[in-house]
């Protein structure tokens, strides 16, 4: 028989770490060993099973990151602040472990890049396999349009999303640039509303909407002459999230080498 796959959750109180928390302990082949919650807050000591699905597990809501040195591999759901904090423990623990925290900044793509030097790490704005999919589709869609494609994302989420465009929207322009040779840093468009702005041809815009309580939807538009293709996916249900979080967790434990992966690695999209 198989041993399971001891897994620990950080940012286990929030609503994306819920979901991985209740995720794997439906799923037979993970342990759940720690949750860790953010410093100060009311859900330290709950029992995280209760937490997510209302169902005890046994796993006590925590601050302390040495919990984390049970786990065979983590995932990281928690907002990016400490982020730098959490990826030194990660060296210390020597643990793999898959990051899911949105709108990085530079420190901490940097501390990212210096904890990948010691541990492998899955680096994933969107750990949704049809997601992954359409990034595949849309760098091979702007590789055959070449540059006489117009190429637009429109992202739709959720009120309380703080980051905008999504980190998801960003990997979408990133497959769009790098299928047509571009670095997305250098065409991105985020505010085709300015007063002065004037259409570049060439350029990859961002369009945002927040409404309701959206899931998440990301479209990707290629134009071109008189035809288009919009290629979309939308999630229902954040255990999609958590699954391929979960997918991600398992593939690391496969003996990996320290640096940073992608979603399409796990995915063999390559």
């Amino acid at each position: 028989m198989t041993a399971s796959i001891k897994v620990a959750v950080v940012g286990a109180s929030g609503r994306m770490g819920r979901e991985v928390v209740r995720a794997a302990t439906q799923q037979s082949n993970f342990e759940l060993t720690a949750a860790i919650g953010r410093a100060g807050s009311d859900t330290i000591g709950l029992d995280s099973g209760v937490l997510a699905s209302g169902q005890a597990n046994g796993v006590a809501i925590t601050d302390d990151l040495a919990a984390l040195a049970g786990a065979d591999v983590i995932i990281d759901f928690a907002l990016p602040e400490g982020l730098a904090q959490r990826a030194e423990t990660y060296i210390e623990l020597a643990k793999p472990v898959v990051v899911c925290v949105t709108g990085l900044d530079e420190a901490g793509r940097d501390a990212l890049a210096l904890a990948a030097t010691s541990v492998p790490i899955v680096y994933a704005a969107n750990t949704s396999v049809g997601v992954n999919l359409l990034a595949a589709l849309t760098e091979q869609a702007s590789a055959v349009f070449g540059d006489q494609a117009d190429i637009e994302v429109l992202e739709a989420h959720h009120t309380r999303k703080v980051d905008a465009p999504s980190g998801t929207a960003l990997l979408l322009g990133e497959a769009a640039a790098r299928g047509r040779g571009q670095i997305l840093s250098d065409v991105a468009e985020l505010n085709r509303n300015a007063d002065d702005h004037v259409y570049e041809k060439g350029s990859i815009g961002f369009a945002t909407l927040r409404a309701g309580d959206i899931v998440g939807e990301h479209t990707v538009y290629l134009v071109v002459g008189g035809e288009r293709i919009e290629l979309t996916h939308r999630v229902a249900n954040r255990s999609t999230f958590a699954d391929g979080a979960l997918r991600a967790a398992a593939w690391l434990t496969l003996g990996k080498n320290p640096q940073i992966y992608a979603m399409k690695d796990v995915l063999g999209l390559d």
